[in-house]
């Protein structure tokens, strides 16, 4: 059986836990691959080579960090079928729904390719008698995201482009059910000539969130998924001095109104709530039928 591996200083790194998790594919239930749960050491071991990296990588010029996201934009879009299909066999998503994602990952690929004008910073003159203000935009260090099942390409690519376009280096720890697609972005990032260290991944459970919102020389998270668990990292992570980006699910509310196309809405509401099987972050999960529209809708 396959084993997906942890990604550490430029290169698949063998986990040494013997602790592993199923990967299913959803279209049969049978597992096809397992995942490596990460040891403290070995989270450990990745943000030492994000944090030698960054030693290099923070102090490069903009010219050259472009340069890399520029070639990796190419790569994805030479492989964007490849990494949909590691999304379809492990999420279950439907290939052309799977491409939707890549495609939009490929977006904020695009956005940090022009990150320069981004990361001007200002200066203000006589802001006060004799008082000038300026102000200047500074890469953080080492930073880290975690990433849900539902997107398990595009959330990544919405974290770590921007982060390493910005001079940062990152630690991914992806989700535990799909985690090929993100380990497949890191090679085609390596390809593409991002030094050794500047994006590692850690596969896991629990064990490597919390070593990674400990961890001291982890200025900031970023986290996508459930309320309880983004409330839960907000907490341990700003506990531990980190700035912290966490995001969760939302109770999306669909309204239709008295004067609304029935039709229109009823296509509408069934897709918003049941396309990608529900596991869209803007699924609609009430319907708010306005006046008396509700009967007519239900039937529609």
């Amino acid at each position: 059986m396959k084993t997906i591996t942890h990604w550490i200083d430029g290169k698949p790194v063998e986990g040494t836990s013997g602790r592993f998790g199923p990967v299913y594919n959803p279209a049969t239930g049978a597992q096809e691959k397992q995942v490596a749960f990460a040891t403290v050491e070995e989270v450990d071991a990745a943000v030492a080579s994000a944090k030698a990296a960054f030693e290099s990588w923070g102090q490069s010029s903009l010219a050259k960090r472009t340069a890399v996201l520029f070639k990796y934009r190419e790569l994805l879009d030479a492989h964007r079928d490849e990494i949909a299909e590691l999304i379809t066999a492990e999420h279950g998503k439907v290939h052309s729904d799977a491409l939707g994602e890549v495609a939009r990952g490929m977006e904020i690929v695009e956005l940090a390719c022009g990150i320069s004008v981004q990361l001007k910073g200002e200066l203000s003159t006589q802001v006060s008698s004799r008082v000038d203000v300026a102000s200047i935009r500074q890469p953080l260090g080492v930073v880290a995201g975690i990433t849900p099942f539902n997107f398990p390409a595009m959330v990544p690519m919405w974290m770590f482009p921007l982060a390493i376009a910005c001079g940062n280096t990152f630690v991914l720890k992806p989700s535990e059910k799909d985690p090929s697609a993100s380990f497949r972005l890191a090679e085609l990032a390596a390809e593409a000539g991002l030094p050794d260290g500047v994006l590692n991944i850690v596969q896991g459970d629990k064990t490597a969130v919390d070593r990674i919102l400990e961890h001291p020389d982890i200025e900031a998270v970023s986290f996508v998924g459930s309320t309880p668990i983004a409330k839960y990292i907000q907490l341990k992570a700003v506990e531990h001095g980190k700035r912290v980006q966490a995001l969760g699910g939302a109770k999306n509310h669909m309204l239709v109104l008295p004067d609304a196309d029935l039709d229109l809405a009823a296509d509408q509401a069934i897709n918003a709530a049941y396309g990608s099987a529900g596991e869209r972050c803007m699924a609609v999960s009430v319907v708010v039928a306005v006046g008396d529209t509700g009967d007519e809708l239900v039937g529609k």
